[in-house]
Parts: C-alpha cells; sequence; structure tokens
C-alpha cells in the first residue's frame, strides 16, 4: 500500500456537485498509511454535513477496492454559519446560504420583479456571491429579464444546476416549462415548489439568495419564513394611494413573520425625459417615505419610469449592468450598497428573530378550508401542514 495508490483511488472521489475529483481539487491535505490502514486529512469548502456524509462514504467505498482493511479520515470543514430561524421548526434548508432577502409587494404590477433582478445583479457587481430565485410561480417573468427565456438547466444527479448569467445563478419555473404554460396549483404544491427550490437546485455557497415573491401574503411568504431565516425584506411599491395601501400589508406580513425591514423601493417614481434627461412628477414622488417610517424602516430608493427599464426587462439586458451610468442604474447601486449594510447590520445584532411563526386567522374564519379527503392526500394548502396536519 503507498501514497501514490492511494491518491489514484482518491481520483474516483467527486467532489459534491462538482465534476471534478478531491484530488484535482487539491483537498486532500495528508495521507499516513499503517499496514493496511489508511489515515487521511481533507479540507474542504462546504459547511454543510451532507457533503462530509458524502465525501466520507465514498473515499471508504473507494480505498477499500484496492484492499484497505480500514480508513480514518478528518474531514475539515469551515465553520458552520450560525442557524439563525425566524420560523416556528427552527428549519433552515438552505444551510449552505449565508443570507435570504425576501422582496415582496401587495400587489402585482409595481416592479417588484424588476427591482430583485436589478438588486441582485448590483449586488453581483459590488463583488457578493449573488443567486436569484424566482418564487413567483404563476408569473415567472425573471428568465426573459435575464435573458435566458430559452435556456435550461442542467441536471446533476437528483439535483438541479442554477443558470448563470450577469455574475447572478437564477432559478425559476419558467426556466422548467413551457413559454406560455399555464400552473393551475393549489397552495399546497406551490409550497412544496418553493421548498424544492431551496433543497433540490445545487445553489453555490451563496452570500445572498434574492427571492423574488408572488404579489400579496399568503402561503408562498410563509412557507419561506417557515423554511429558511429571511435575514431581510425589501417591500416594492409604487406612489399611488392604492399601491401604499397593500404595500402596508406587505409591511405589516414582515413585522407578523418577525422578518427584518430592510426597506421600502418606491418604483414609478418620477419620469424622466430620455432626450433631455428631466425628471418629472407624474404619480407622485416620495409618498412611501412616511409609510417606511411608520414601519421603522427608510425609503431605500426612488426608481423612476425610464423607458431604459422597459427595454432592458424585455430584451434580457437589466439596466443596471447594460447601461451603469444611467440615473436609474446608479439608483439601484446605492439601493443595493445600503442592503448590504442593512444585512451586516442585522447579523451583527444577532440575526433574525427565533419567535414562533403561526399563520394568522381573521375571528370566524377557519384555519383549514380544504375538505377533508383532499388534505388527507396533497396535504393541508392553508397553513402548510401535511398529511395529518391536525386542522381535521
Amino acid at each position: 500500500m503507498t501514497k501514490e495508490l492511494v491518491l489514484e483511488a482518491l481520483r474516483n472521489v467527486i467532489y459534491p456537485g462538482f465534476t471534478k475529483d478531491i484530488v484535482t481539487f487539491d483537498f486532500v491535505k495528508d495521507v499516513a498509511i499503517d499496514d493496511t490502514r489508511v489515515y487521511l486529512v481533507v479540507d474542504i469548502t462546504s459547511s454543510a454535513p451532507e457533503v462530509k456524509a458524502q465525501l466520507v462514504n465514498d473515499i471508504d467505498v473507494e480505498l477499500r477496492k484496492i484492499g484497505v482493511s480500514e480508513v480514518i479520515p478528518t474531514i475539515n470543514q469551515p465553520q458552520a454559519p450560525r442557524q439563525l430561524s425566524n420560523s416556528i421548526s427552527g428549519k433552515n434548508i438552505a444551510p449552505h446560504v449565508k443570507n435570504f432577502v425576501m422582496v415582496s409587494s401587495g400587489k402585482g404590477g409595481v416592479g417588484k420583479s424588476t427591482t430583485s433582478v436589478n438588486l441582485a445583479i448590483a449586488m453581483a457587481m459590488q463583488g457578493k456571491k449573488v443567486g436569484l430565485l424566482d418564487a413567483d410561480i404563476y408569473g415567472p417573468n425573471i428568465p426573459r429579464m435575464m435573458g435566458v427565456q430559452d435556456i435550461r438547466p442542467e441536471i446533476n444527479g437528483n439535483k438541479v444546476m442554477p443558470i448563470r448569467a450577469y455574475g447572478v445563478e437564477m432559478m425559476s419555473m419558467g426556466s422548467l416549462m413551457e413559454e406560455g404554460q399555464s400552473l393551475i396549483w393549489r397552495g399546497a404544491m406551490i409550497m412544496k415548489a418553493i421548498e424544492q427550490f431551496l433543497r433540490d437546485i445545487l445553489w453555490s455557497e451563496l452570500d445572498i439568495l434574492v427571492i423574488d415573491m408572488p404579489p400579496g401574503t399568503g402561503d408562498a411568504q410563509l412557507t419561506l419564513a417557515q423554511s429558511v431565516p429571511v435575514t431581510a425584506g425589501i417591500v416594492v411599491t409604487t406612489p399611488q394611494q392604492v399601491s401604499l395601501d397593500d404595500s402596508k400589508r406587505s409591511l405589516d406580513m414582515f413585522q407578523k413573520l418577525h422578518i427584518p425591514i430592510a426597506g421600502v423601493v418606491e418604483n414609478m417614481s418620477g419620469f424622466i425625459c430620455p432626450q433631455c434627461e428631466a425628471e418629472s412628477d407624474i404619480f407622485g414622488m416620495g409618498t412611501s417615505g412616511e409609510m417606511a417610517k411608520a414601519f421603522g424602516t427608510e425609503l431605500m430608493a426612488q426608481i423612476p419610469i425610464e423607458p431604459a427599464i422597459r427595454i432592458g426587462g424585455d430584451t434580457g439586458k437589466p439596466v443596471v449592468y447594460t447601461m451603469a451610468d444611467s440615473i436609474t442604474a446608479k439608483r439601484y447601486q446605492e439601493a443595493a450598497s445600503k442592503l448590504l449594510e442593512k444585512i451586516d447590520k442585522i447579523n451583527a445584532e444577532g440575526g433574525v428573530s427565533n419567535q414562533a411563526i403561526q399563520p394568522t386567522t381573521p375571528v370566524g374564519v377557519s384555519a383549514c378550508s380544504t375538505p377533508k379527503q383532499e388534505s388527507q392526500s396533497s396535504g393541508c394548502g392553508s397553513h402548510g401542514g401535511g398529511q395529518g396536519c391536525g386542522c381535521h
């Protein structure tokens, strides 16, 4: 038994989630041999326990093929991020992601997806490892906005590789289905899909995962908050009062789910003339400031109506990347800087709350309206309970 023979065998041990082996990655730091017993020191970059467990198993399998009687591996991992959680279960089904940012809105059509795309790219441009999850299952627009609407993700084992664009890892239901295909799903299926997006996508060791939520305050938002520790929430609104009314509900949702509020982004805040660059107040400007103040947060950015935003979204060329010197791009960059500062502050203060989250039910309304037979077969769609959820 020689060191060369051991290393050759270890070239068959593929690092989980990649195509290269642990020897090629230079993860094997020491090999000691005592007759047919082998001692190993392996340094890896992942803090995930499942990665370590798989490597221990694969190393043992490969070395026994060459006659090793006993393998004593020492797997050194970076310190796992503190398991913060704002959920009643204390779950974190994606521990390799350091921070989760939920981008929400009280109503549709306010530019939530556009904000998510440009903030994610802006943070990547500032050197962060960023992922972008399109959790708007019914209206997945992010693939087009990122210019990857015709690209299908690669499959690696039983996991799905995220699609890369503009320095960001992205995944969306729109990348997994045919264009124009509708999803007529109940709440339980939406909740399962979001959990799978977090668990079964091979996200890298991300600094931040930006999650573009569907409008409103329902199943998807509750599922996310009960699955991972959401570091911060952002509410996107427009200046009109009807939009502000719904945005207050989103801000109230963050408070009830114990998610720190990073700020409010006011979209369609004025109009910038493409000829003279003069800014005109056509829908109102700054009306979100008082609302933000009332919820103890700030107005992070006022994004004007600018033709370049619409063109960028339609053609897959986000304004923050392709027109970095534009007024809008600079405001997105400023908002991204504020968000990063807010995330650092939240983490320095101990992270998100560990208080229990329970869905709120208006007086006189049953917590679960799913018929008994259906709940037993597919899970209760009212509050995330599965088979035997206790409502029936």
